[in-house]
């Protein structure tokens, strides 16, 4: 037989699934959870708490108990950098306008220059003395934070460009590289799944448990040299990811059996 906690965590979790405890539910009191599974020991209850906590489903909101832990998840799309946008309105504000979500967002930035990392200095091709400016962003709905957006580009290329202002760059930092004559013309994007370090914990506020996708942009000229590399880190329990894609019509003439395999 399972030990009382699990199986506290086992029937809330499965109320949860169900929908007999939806989002914002309060759960059960420890007293009665207590009695309804026959144990004097608090300690027993709160461990069988303390595994939802970690996965995510329910929140402790002291004095008042746990509740179901309410998820509005934002539409992620990498796709749209590079769509078009009303002059004077920041990028985060216009993709956000574009999924329908009334929220309001807000951005803290940040800029410093520093010492890249390998997976900078390697997808920016830099020497290991070369030294690259950064501007970090931690991006908020209705106060609440939701992902990290951390551009890096070369100094030599942004020192003293409107690209160094620790603050929001109305027409886009993308238009100030092109100014600079490096317009961002390809992009690769990479996604990695993991755990997040502590210093996005604390960026993100994030409950334990919570995992992130990673999404390394490199941007590229026309030349096809590395130009600036964007680090987004997106909560698992905030975010739904959406590409979109379309079919070459050249696909038309060619063998079903590669079609999206190129």
């Amino acid at each position: 037989m399972k030990p009382i906690y699990q199986r506290i965590a086992d029937d809330l979790r499965e109320q949860i699934a169900d929908g007999t405890l939806p989002p914002g539910a309060k759960l059960p009191t420890e007293a009665d959870l207590r009695e309804k599974y026959g144990t004097s020991a608090r300690s027993t209850v709160r461990q069988g708490l303390s595994l939802l906590v970690n996965e995510g489903l329910i929140v402790p909101q002291r004095p008042k108990g746990y509740f179901v832990r309410e998820i509005r998840p934002l539409v992620y799309r990498p796709q749209d950098e590079f769509r078009r946008k009303p002059p004077e309105v920041d990028i985060y504000t216009h993709l956000l306008a574009s999924t329908g979500d009334e929220r309001r967002p807000a951005q803290d930035i940040e800029v410093s220059i520093v010492e890249p990392g390998p997976t900078v200095r390697k997808r920016l091709q830099l020497s290991e003395t070369d030294l690259v400016a950064v501007r970090r962003r931690t991006r908020r709905l209705d106060g609440e934070a939701y992902n990290l957006n951390d551009s890096y580009a070369p100094l030599s290329l942004v020192e003293g460009s409107e690209w160094m202002t620790p603050a929001d760059v109305a027409r886009g930092t993308n238009t100030v590289l092109a100014e600079l004559g490096r317009e961002l013309v390809r992009a690769l994007d990479e996604i990695y799944v993991r755990m997040p370090t502590p210093e996005e914990v604390r960026r993100l506020d994030l409950g334990p448990g919570t995992p992130v996708a990673e999404h390394v942009v490199t941007t590229f000229a026309a030349d096809d040299s590395p130009v600036q590399v964007t680090i987004n880190v997106v909560p698992g329990d905030r975010h739904v990811i959406v590409y979109e894609r379309v079919k070459d019509p050249r696909d038309e003439d060619r063998p079903r059996s590669n079609w999206g395999a190129e």
